[in-house]
């Protein structure tokens, strides 16, 4: 895979604007994004499991139910969640972005990030709506990036061409997740461009099973938000031959939706609200896939390991407690954990026991700002991988006056 620039307007026929409207107070904030694509895409989408959602969600289900859309319409500053008249709203904001750009409703995602149980103003909206079309722009994509970000310090975006059936073929995406993030589907909204030509029954497919092996393995405190999406719009402007079952081309798709996510998934969890350190769990030797998964997410997601992590101690203890009250069947006895980053590789257990090892050279390889926990079961072929970060006293203060 090549990377490009541009972003979620690196694929053919996309563009993008971001700009400030009015949501958020901070004027230096951009608080509103669009993208756009001049043809009709095939598109699908997968959202929180989180039995409150955002009206957004409702609308945009409504909205790709027949598997095209041709724009992505978010603000940030508020999620238009618990609101009676959060629906009305979220429609409200495709009918304008349709007028806007001269489409039909029915052809926006719409999406909300921020805050929950405040009635969203639709004024700033309107305005931000009626300027964005002037402003979008192939070289928008970092606009849009910014304008959906929330507590997040970093903007996370990423393009790349790649071949499918012989034919060039663009991906772009951006993603927003700080905090409020944990499995099903990490907190968070992320909006994927392709010029690929492929079904939107085949993207849902691919994206499935790469959200649940990616965006799925995040966790920074254990809270599933209301309003994930990941959303997938594709223009076929690429010519290849259309992908509409499996096989060499399908894979080749799905390879590329696994590349955007593996690239966001750490992204989001190393930009966790009041993070230092990445934290990597990787399980090996499990019975199953499923084991894998449940025990990674399980460590990834303690309190006390991110604790331990943040404070640069190699506690094994925490990493096997976490561990056991996974729900994952497994034998304790034939467990080995290692710490590992840029400062060195060190073992702390063996067979389901602490081991000795230099408090110091533990210490200066929990200092490093990515850190891996290795987990070896040896009960198995499979393997699975998490993402989280640490736990610091930041993480409580932007927390304890969030909304305030």
């Amino acid at each position: 895979m090549k990377y490009i620039p541009g972003g979620v307007c690196a694929p053919k026929g996309f563009k993008a604007a971001g700009m400030h409207c009015g949501v958020r107070k901070n004027r230096s904030k951009k608080d509103i994004a669009l993208i756009f694509c001049d043809t009709k895409c095939s598109a699908a989408a997968v959202y929180t499991t989180n039995k409150v959602y955002g009206a957004p969600i409702t609308v945009t289900r409504e909205n790709i139910s027949d598997g095209t859309a041709r724009a992505v319409i978010c603000n940030s500053g508020n999620a238009n969640t618990a609101n009676a008249d959060g629906v009305e709203k979220a429609r409200a904001m495709c009918e304008l972005t349709a007028k806007a750009l001269g489409i039909e409703p029915g052809d926006v995602i719409v999406a909300s990030t921020g805050v929950i149980g405040q009635s969203l103003d639709l004024e700033p909206i309107a305005y931000g709506i009626s300027e964005l079309p002037k402003l979008l722009s192939e070289k928008g994509g970092n606009d849009a990036a910014q304008a959906i970000m929330t507590t997040d310090t970093k903007v996370k975006e990423i393009s790349f061409e790649t071949e499918i059936g012989g034919k060039p073929v663009r991906f772009g995406a951006i993603a927003k997740g700080s905090g409020m993030i944990h499995p099903n589907m990490a907190t968070m909204l992320s909006f994927i461009t392709t010029d690929a030509a492929v079904t939107a029954p085949m993207i849902q497919k691919a994206l499935k099973a790469v959200v649940d092996d990616t965006y799925n393995m995040i966790t920074v405190d254990g809270d599933t938000s209301t309003n994930d999406m990941v959303s997938v719009m594709a223009s076929g402007l690429a010519e290849n031959p259309l992908i509409d079952g499996e096989g060499e081309d399908f894979e080749a798709f799905k390879a590329a939706l696994r590349e955007i996510g593996e690239y966001m998934a750490p992204m989001i969890a190393g930009d966790g609200e009041g993070a230092t350190k990445l934290l990597i769990c990787d399980v090996n030797g499990a019975k199953d896939k499923a084991a894998a998964k449940t025990i990674a997410r399980s460590v990834i997601a303690s309190a006390l390991v991110k604790a331990a992590m943040f404070g640069a101690d190699a506690n094994c203890g925490r990493v096997l407690c976490a561990m056991g009250y996974s729900g994952a069947e497994f034998d304790p006895d034939t467990v080995g954990v290692w710490f590992e980053s840029e400062a060195g590789r060190i073992q702390v257990c063996e067979n389901g026991c602490g081991l000795a090892f230099d408090e110091e050279l533990a210490k200066n390889v929990l200092l490093k700002d990515k850190i891996t926990i290795e987990i070896e079961l040896r009960q198995g072929e499979a393997s699975a991988r998490a993402w989280g970060c640490d736990l610091t006293y930041d993480y409580v203060k932007i927390n304890g006056d969030y909304r305030t």
